[in-house]
């Protein structure tokens, strides 16, 4: 079922992205060569509890899930791209890292990602960071009362295709409101003006993620972790946005 928020209500939603951005600010400047991806999680449990907030990801479970996720944000490093589940860890020089997080705050759930890269960055690491970052963009711009979801999916798609990247639509973006997950799907291809309508009160997460050389993934042996099938690298830029009568207003945004 997909849920029009009234504009109180997206107002209630802006503690959560404001504490989902400082989160990710935290965990991203403390990723240095040497830091264990536990401890990033154990940061943002910490910041979890001397908020009050709730983690979206520790008891979660969806159908493509091995098992509940047990840690509090995703840590994907190098050719893992998706739901890279926190383990033992160091991070090493040059390691491209997507951190993403969702929490909820006083019922209402926030959700974004970012791509860093640890220490000294290869160009191809930078510019991959730097499409994904710029497809977010115009996808939000995209997202204007009266549109479609396709118009979204188009924008984004628009940029990865003119650096040579390929698309999967296995994942994307998705409803944010009370849960992490909802309707509508928003992938990151599509045909503009098809798909739902872009209404007023409408709340997303929209993510595009690209990967260097393969549109295909597999599931890692933990049930979790999405890698390349190739082991090209991968990134992933995230936000949630509400559609208003004024237009997209990120409500993740740092």
């Amino acid at each position: 079922m997909i849920e029009l928020r009234t504009p109180a209500e997206i107002e209630q939603m802006r503690p959560a992205g404001r504490f989902v951005a400082e989160v990710l600010a935290e965990t991203a400047a403390a990723a240095k060569v040497g830091v264990n991806l536990l401890e990033l999680d154990r940061l943002a449990h910490d910041l979890i509890r001397r908020r009050g907030a709730e983690s979206c990801y520790i008891d979660y479970h969806p159908s493509f899930g091995a098992s509940p996720f047990g840690k509090v944000i995703c840590t994907s490093v190098n050719d893992a791209v998706l739901h890279g589940l926190p383990h033992d860890y160091r991070l090493k020089d040059g390691d491209l890292l997507s951190l993403d997080f969702a929490a909820s705050v006083d019922g209402w759930v926030a959700d974004s990602a970012v791509s860093i890269v640890v220490g000294s960055a290869r160009d191809e690491d930078l510019r991959l960071i730097d499409t994904t970052r710029r497809a977010l963009t115009a996808g939000i711009a995209a997202a204007q009362p009266g549109g479609r979801i396709g118009d979204i999916s188009a924008a984004i798609a628009a940029v990865a295709h003119a650096e040579g990247y390929s698309i999967n639509t296995q994942f994307g973006g998705h409803g944010v409101g009370r849960t992490m997950h909802g309707d509508p799907h928003v992938p990151n291809d599509g045909r503009a003006g098809r798909g739902f309508p872009l209404k007023p009160g409408l709340v997303i997460a929209i993510e595009p993620w690209f990967l260097e050389t393969t549109d295909e993934i597999f599931t890692d042996p933990d049930g979790w972790t999405l890698r390349s099938a190739d082991g090209s690298r991968g990134a992933h830029s995230e936000h949630t946005v509400a559609i208003t009568a004024d237009g997209p207003l990120v409500l993740s945004a740092p």
